[in-house]
């Protein structure tokens, strides 16, 4: 049975995905990256702009398609990842592989969203394309490569800044990522003029929770073993998830020698 601890924020967040709402001794952000309030989502009327002039240079010619997914009030980011389906063969492919749950999670990172190969493909599909790949990889748990995807890709460059840093968020904090995971949080609260309350909400508990984290104490084991049955869930076993296991199973010990030599001490004294 998994441990809970307040993953319970990782798993808020994914649950307002799903229902369309959308360690210690780690170093504090570095506060001079953050822009404070700079970065903003394109209105809903830039957005298809940006989105149709990206078509165009694909060489799409299903405009009635096109329209038809504009014409629809869901989120912005929705309708560029169905503009970037529609546009590119590949970017469906890659979609296709992120959302299947019943499909072998996908390892690595895929070529197209590579910023080595950032010179050879269209910037405005490689960025969002990672955005809305690593969302996907998020929703089935799969924070690796989610957190990998989005260092590919700058949150200056995609049509949805806060779902860039909210999902980095819960991909680093859910890997106990707390340095990278603190930064996210402020960058969202600060940086992001528009962020969603729903986000900042999720993002605060998040922060609230690292707060409290400590090396190598049961808090500790109980977030390591988290990560261990997420990499189980999507057949991750493997010598890393061994090896996880292992960090489990010796500071188990340790914490036990140590409990057990505290009441030594107490009976010894009492004596």
């Amino acid at each position: 049975m998994r441990v809970s601890h307040l993953a319970s924020a990782a798993t808020l967040a994914l649950l307002l995905w799903g229902g369309g709402m959308v360690g210690a001794a780690d170093k504090p952000p570095p506060k001079e990256i953050a822009t404070f309030g700079l970065l903003q989502a394109p209105t809903a009327e830039a957005a298809r702009a940006q989105a149709a002039a990206w078509y165009a240079r694909a060489g799409g010619t299903d405009q009635a398609r096109f329209d038809t997914i504009w014409a629809t009030d869901r989120p912005v980011l929705e309708k560029v990842a169905d503009t970037l389906t529609l546009g590119s063969p590949d970017a469906a492919r890659l979609l296709k592989q992120a959302r299947d749950t019943a499909a072998p999670a996908p390892e690595g990172v895929p070529d197209l969203l590579d910023k080595k190969n950032a010179a050879k493909v269209d910037g405005y599909l490689r960025a969002n394309l990672a955005l809305t790949y690593a969302r996907a990889l998020a929703n089935r748990r799969v924070f690796e490569e989610a957190q990998l995807v989005l260092k590919q890709v700058k949150p200056e460059d995609v049509v949805d800044p806060a779902a860039y840093f909210f999902t980095k968020a819960v991909a680093d904090y859910s890997l106990m990522s707390r340095s990278d995971a603190s930064l996210d949080v402020l960058r969202l609260l600060e940086d992001v003029s528009d962020a969603p309350e729903r986000y900042r909400m999720v993002a605060a508990l998040m922060q609230f929770d690292m707060l409290t984290w400590q090396d190598d104490d049961l808090g500790w084991v109980s977030r390591k073993m988290n990560v261990i049955a997420d990499r189980l869930d999507i057949h991750r076993g493997g010598d890393k998830t061994r090896r996880m296991q292992k960090e489990v199973l010796v500071r188990l010990e340790e914490m036990i020698k140590e409990k057990e030599n505290q009441q030594k001490q107490q009976q010894s004294g009492g004596s």
